[in-house]
């Protein structure tokens, strides 16, 4: 049957041919715009394979797996059962794999997963669900393995292998040190496993060690394989697995060797590949604005010499001297760059007054201007951009904070515990909005899995508005310009969260609609653990779509800083700002008034620093990167990207 992913991607840049394109990688891929559009593709490749078999009469084997990334598959696969009349009474699934030990009835399990967003929407027969059981015996665990590989085999094998990738390169749970012979087995989680599935069991304490596993060979004696990877956290080890040499450290790599395994990634996930990362290694480029910007930046840090030394044999010696031609001299390619990344140096990121604007990355009128400065959750705001933050209301802008979600989930119960033990000590039995006894006995008795009550949630809460409160007050703000607008689709209690729906998007809209801002800054960092920012920026988009023909809006422009996980690149950047190393310690403090994310931070991802650590590295070593390639040498810079929405 004819792969429906044989479909062209869509990629953003163009080399002479594709075998030139492609030469470094040795597992054949497909790059699409988003997650939502290649998870369509894939689940129309599932559909299709399921029908072929129905016509032939036969069973339909699928291997399955859990985690965020086939989360839209399966949302397709449930559409087409209702909208479409596709059956899957044919299907007999196997699922990789399932913490050990785990019960099926816990929220964590995969069990459990597999059940909430598959098969219980669908009519496929309960006798033909296989998932590992996190509770067989560990003196009968041996013999569970060979029998789970029997039953595969007893089914004619894996039609259809569905796999995610972990950082460490897992497929399954086939950590680093997986032979490519093993089979199903009980193995032990390596750390950066645990770490990243520790926001999913609120804090890496509650991770499980070991888990229950298909083995290499078993993944690879499927008759087709697709793997998927979403966004920035995925961009190292896809291109380690894609362009690296095979080896039992990426176990990945193993899928090499098999003849019929597609890579189905987004553009983030796919952006450290040669042919997107360097495409003038490759071949021939289309030299656009951007593609131009990179390439300079890249071969000032491959030379280690500032813009402005760069000469033509080092165009000439590093895959450009196609750039080279095309602009007539190093010096030209040279200045020319220099010059862009100086205009987007300003100490006025509201805009300079009175001051020709014609190389300023911010307009001087108005002078004084109304700001947004949207904050996912309550200590984005000084992590991402204190210092601006700070400039903004010394330099006498009308600036508003507004707090997107609560944040309560962040909040571990020790330290609500705390809070809810000094208030019931304090309030005695004066009226109170909380019944503090209510919420330590209900977090002294709470259970696994068991959601926050209300009162508990709000407790925690409370606290991060509290916190937000003496981080904007330090930094200079108004408490009347702090808004929280508790989007209701954050509140669920759990990790994961409700989808974003149209009253995230009318509440948005409408305190962009009271304050009509000249200047809007928001969170475009899409690599937080849990996808709070990306579903956050989201809705400010949705708003400011929905806003767009109001007049005030075309004096509107939308800036975006990225979060405690990743910078923009240097080409990327339309505004940078500096700070001095007051400034940076006035962050540093304001991002302490966050005591609880301080020391035990509960969805840190895979980075252990804490978060003001974090930042101020970043900052840090973005003026270093400006001052490398011969621009001033400032203590820190903060940096933005317009957005046009």
């Amino acid at each position: 049957m004819k792969s429906v992913l044989e479909i062209k991607p869509d990629i953003s840049y163009k080399s002479a041919g594709k075998f030139e394109e492609t030469r470094f990688e040795k597992i054949h891929n497909e790059i699409f715009k988003n997650s939502t559009e290649a998870s369509v593709i894939v689940a129309q490749e599932i559909a299709a394979l399921i029908r072929s078999k129905q016509v032939e009469n036969k069973p339909c084997v699928l291997g399955l797996a859990t985690g965020s990334s086939p989360i839209k598959v399966y949302e397709e696969l449930v559409r087409m059962y209702k909208e479409e009349g596709l059956s899957f009474s044919n299907v007999v699934s196997f699922n990789l794999d399932e913490y050990y030990p785990m019960t099926k009835e816990n929220n964590q399990s995969y069990h459990y997963f597999m059940h909430q967003h598959l098969f219980n929407h669908i009519d496929i027969k309960l006798e033909n669900i296989n998932v590992p059981d996190g509770t067989v015996a560990i003196d009968e665990l041996n013999q569970y393995c060979i029998d789970y590989e029997m039953k595969i085999k007893n089914a004619g094998g894996l039609d259809f292998q569905l796999l995610g990738i972990g950082r460490t390169g897992h497929v399954g749970f086939n950590e680093p040190g997986s032979h490519i012979n093993s089979g199903t087995r009980i193995i032990t989680l390596d750390h950066i496993t645990r770490i990243d599935a520790s926001s999913d069991f609120n804090g890496i304490d509650n991770v499980p060690k070991r888990a229950i596993t298909m083995g290499v060979s078993t993944i690879l004696r499927s008759k087709r394989i697709v793997l998927m990877a979403w966004g920035q956290n995925k961009t190292s080890i896809i291109k380690r697995t894609i362009q690296g040499e095979i080896s039992s450290e990426v176990p990945a790599t193993f899928l090499q060797n098999h003849t019929n395994a597609t890579f189905v990634l987004d553009q983030s996930a796919a952006s450290e590949l040669t042919r997107f990362e360097t495409p003038w290694l490759v071949g021939e480029c289309i030299w656009t604005t951007e593609l131009k910007n990179k390439a300079i930046v890249w071969l000032c840090q491959e030379t280690k010499q500032s813009i402005l030394k760069l000469t033509d044999r080092d165009y000439n010696n590093n895959g450009m001297s196609d750039l080279l031609a095309q602009e007539g001299s190093a010096y030209d390619l040279n200045i020319n760059m220099f010059n862009v990344l100086q205009h987007t140096i300003t100490g006025w990121p509201g805009g300079k007054p009175n001051t020709d604007d014609s190389h300023r990355p911010e307009r001087a009128n108005p002078a004084k201007k109304r700001i947004i400065l949207f904050s996912p959750h309550p200590d984005d705001d000084v992590i991402s951009m204190g210092g601006t933050f700070s400039k903004l209301i010394k330099q006498g802008h009308d600036v508003h904070v507004v707090y997107q979600t609560s944040g309560n989930i962040a909040v571990t119960d020790d330290e609500a515990l705390k809070f809810a033990e000094v208030c019931n000590d304090f309030i005695g039995e004066t009226d109170c909005n909380l019944d503090f006894p209510a919420v330590i006995n209900f977090i002294n008795n709470k259970t696994e899995n068991q959601i926050d009550s209300l009162e508990v949630r709000k407790l925690k809460g409370l606290i991060r508005r509290r916190e937000s409160y003496a981080a904007t007050r330090y930094i200079g703000l108004k408490d009347e310009n702090t808004h929280f607008l508790d989007l209701p689709f954050y509140e669920t209690g759990r990790v994961k969260k409700n989808p974003l729906g149209p009253e995230d998007i009318a509440i948005v809209a409408a305190i962009i609609a009271q304050i009509k801002p000249h200047q809007v800054f928001a969170a475009g960092d899409l690599a937080d653990p849990h996808g709070t920012h990306e579903v956050c920026l989201n809705a400010i988009f949705a708003a400011m779509k929905q806003l767009k023909s109001k007049p005030y809006m075309s004096d509107c422009w939308l800036w975006l800083y990225r979060g405690a996980w990743h910078e923009w690149d240097i080409h990327e950047i339309d505004m940078a700002v500096p700070l001095s190393p007051d400034e940076v310690l006035l962050k540093r403090h304001a991002i302490l008034y966050h005591q609880s994310q301080k020391d035990r931070v509960m969805f840190q991802g895979n980075d252990s620093r804490e978060f003001w650590v974090r930042a101020e590295d970043r900052n840090k070593n973005t003026a270093k990167i400006y001052d490398d390639l011969g621009l001033a040498e400032y203590e820190a810079i903060e940096a933005f990207k317009r957005f046009d929405y």
